[in-house]
């Protein structure tokens, strides 16, 4: 299933979370992304609804594996492209900030391209 791009974000989100070692509950996604607790709601119920997120019984929330894939990628692409973008001499705040946003529009040839380019 194909993801929008904020549903890659709370994917991503998560998997920050839960690298943080975290045992992640929607609030937890509230204050990380700064969203409300009725938009996070609605958008968990849509991820849960699609396979990609599960909540137990407590709350917690936690990727399926297809979850996790999605957000592995995304998350591999912030960081990759932060360091392309750092190279070329972008702030860093900066390059980290476009490269949210760069990274759930490019296509999978222009991404390989720029990482062979730069060897990352």
């Amino acid at each position: 299933m194909s993801l929008y791009e904020s549903g890659e974000m709370y994917l991503e989100s998560i998997l920050m979370l839960t690298k943080q070692g975290k045992n992640v509950r929607a609030i937890d996604v509230c204050e990380y992304m700064g969203y409300s607790k009725p938009s996070v709601s609605r958008a968990l119920g849509i991820l849960k609804k699609s396979g990609h997120v599960n909540v137990d019984k407590n709350g917690f929330l936690s990727l399926t594996d297809e979850g996790r894939e999605v957000a592995e990628k995304i998350y591999a692409r912030h960081k990759i492209l932060t360091e392309i973008l750092i190279s070329i001499g972008v702030n860093p705040e900066v390059a980290s900030d476009d490269a949210c946003k760069i990274e759930h529009h490019i296509s999978d040839e222009s991404f390989e391209a720029l990482k062979a380019k730069f060897n990352k």
